[in-house]
């Protein structure tokens, strides 16, 4: 049978987890995360509510893990909603990554995702208000062009520019940084399509939390 699949990432637990209960009650459900234990026991806490699901361990920072997870997806079923939730916090990490996992992560969910949405689909990437809290002055918008021309050249040029900043701030402002760049990456990247006469079968869209 042909499954509706519904993605979510950052699923093991928080908003991932609470998304995955209500999704589950019409969708199949893939939960993904770093964390082997903890989304074992997000399986357990969603079988127990009727949700039929699974776990697939992916690293949305690193490209190939993400590549098959969107093909895992692909292979179940008709992937329908790819919810992007997967995240790092100023005090999970160091500057460099942060910004490679909240805003590469957001490319590779993107472009991989893209590629096998079904008719219809939507992917729909989680931001924060921490974009707008943070100074406009800081954020590099001139160099978020280069996110669609040369993924590696746009990392080096933000890690670049996060080297100004004192290291007591820097992942503060990496943060900011991160979430300013998923909302505008996302505004540019609506509508996307895999099929060139239905410019309208995927959209990627934007919330803030």
């Amino acid at each position: 049978m042909n499954k509706r699949i519904c993605v979510i990432t950052g699923g093991g637990s928080g908003m991932g987890l609470e998304t995955a209960m209500i999704m589950g009650k019409t969708h199949y459900i893939i939960i993904c995360g770093r964390t082997a234990g903890k989304l074992q026991h997000a399986i357990k806490t969603l079988q127990e509510k009727g949700v039929e699901c699974e776990a697939f361990s992916c690293n949305v920072g690193d490209l190939y893990s993400v590549r098959k997870l969107a093909n895992h997806a692909h292979e179940l079923g008709e992937v329908q909603a790819v919810i992007h939730a997967a995240g790092m916090s100023p005090h999970m990490g160091e500057a460099e990554d942060i910004l490679k996992t909240n805003a590469l992560g957001t490319i590779y969910i993107n472009t991989e995702f893209a590629k096998v949405m079904g008719k219809g689909g939507c992917i729909l990437d989680v931001s924060s208000m921490s974009a707008y809290l943070t100074p406009s002055i800081v954020m590099p918008r001139k160099l978020y062009k280069y996110a669609l021309e040369e993924v590696e050249l746009f990392r080096k040029k933000m890690n670049k520019r996060l080297q100004i900043f004192p290291k007591s701030v820097r992942t503060g402002v990496a943060y900011g940084i991160s979430k300013d760049f998923v909302i505008w990456y996302s505004k540019q990247s609506a509508p996307q399509s895999n099929d060139s006469e239905n410019q309208e079968r995927s959209h990627i869209c934007f919330l803030l939390l």
